[in-house]
């Protein structure tokens, strides 16, 4: 038997006809922006927060006519000093400055110290009514200072403290807070951590001392950042529990400027820009640090 070779298909007319190529459709990309588009509203925001501060430092180089002028002058004519010349040469300025200052650092001091103790029993530490305890402290942020302020100020005039720093700064050697905050914190970190410690022989107090405590920088630097604009700009409580202008704070005492009949706007001014410095510095300088805690210690919004 003959075996036929097999003839090869002829390939047809539109067969033979040359396909072209297809070429590949440009890709179309976005614009990208040279910053994150949430800048488009962040930075209006921004200016618009920053207004009456950029107002209030180019008032204080200002004159009291320019102030006073109606319509109010958005920008100086020229630069006067002597807000500043009249605050500085107050004898009892750098006094207010001084008791603001200590105040300030005491409050601060005792809240990182009571506040990391407290914290770190409620986070770590189960003991009887732990759980009423805490719901109770949490609840008493709730409660205004217009309610507490008759009962805070008889405490203190039994203790002698009125018209002292002492009583300005008692009722803030600790607040709820600080120990709520803190105690979020520390239920973020690992307790493997601890238990190592532990096995090796380390105290609760070692632990949370040489352990805790160092991976707690950003909740520490909130709590010292907030206790400190809270204690820096208190006029309420000074102005009720103090009466002699050598025990005044920086904020009660440039009340001072403002007279019945003649206000120096100027000195007002020149000494607002001094106070609201100290507590700006401190706030950029913690910036980073405080939203790295709030991140992370369950109090995102």
């Amino acid at each position: 038997m003959r075996i036929q070779p097999i003839q090869p298909i002829q390939p047809t007319r539109s067969a033979r006809l040359d396909v072209p190529a297809t070429r590949a459709l440009p890709v179309l990309r976005r614009p990208r922006l040279p910053f994150s588009p949430w800048h488009l509203l962040l930075v209006p925001l921004a200016l618009l927060f920053a207004a009456p501060l950029v107002w209030l430092l180019l008032s204080s180089v200002m004159s009291n006519a320019e102030i006073n002028r109606f319509p109010p002058a958005l920008w100086p004519s020229h630069v006067d000093f002597a807000g500043y010349r009249y605050v500085l040469e107050n004898a009892l300025f750098v006094r207010w400055f001084t008791n603001s200052l200590i105040v300030s650092a005491v409050t601060v001091v005792s809240n990182l110290l009571f506040g990391t103790l407290g914290g770190y029993a409620f986070a770590r530490m189960r003991f009887t009514g732990s759980r009423a305890l805490l719901a109770l402290m949490v609840a008493t942020m709730a409660i205004p200072f217009q309610l507490t302020m008759i009962p805070t100020f008889l405490v203190m005039k039994k203790l002698g403290l009125i018209d002292s720093l002492g009583a300005l700064i008692v009722p803030s050697l600790v607040t709820p807070f600080a120990v709520f905050l803190l105690r979020q914190f520390f239920l973020s970190l690992p307790r493997e951590l601890e238990e190592a410690a532990w096995i090796d022989g380390c105290s609760r107090l070692r632990v949370l001392f040489t352990i805790v405590l160092p991976l707690s920088r950003p909740a520490l630097s909130t709590v010292a950042v907030l206790t400190f604009l809270s204690t820096w700009n208190d006029l309420t409580w000074p102005l009720i529990a103090v009466n002699h202008d050598t025990t005044y704070t920086l904020q009660l005492g440039l009340t001072t400027f403002q007279g019945q009949h003649h206000t120096n706007w100027a000195a007002v001014m020149a000494g607002n820009v001094i106070t609201v410095l100290p507590v700006l510095l401190a706030f950029l300088g913690a910036q980073k640090t405080f939203i790295q805690s709030v991140t992370s210690s369950g109090l995102k919004g």
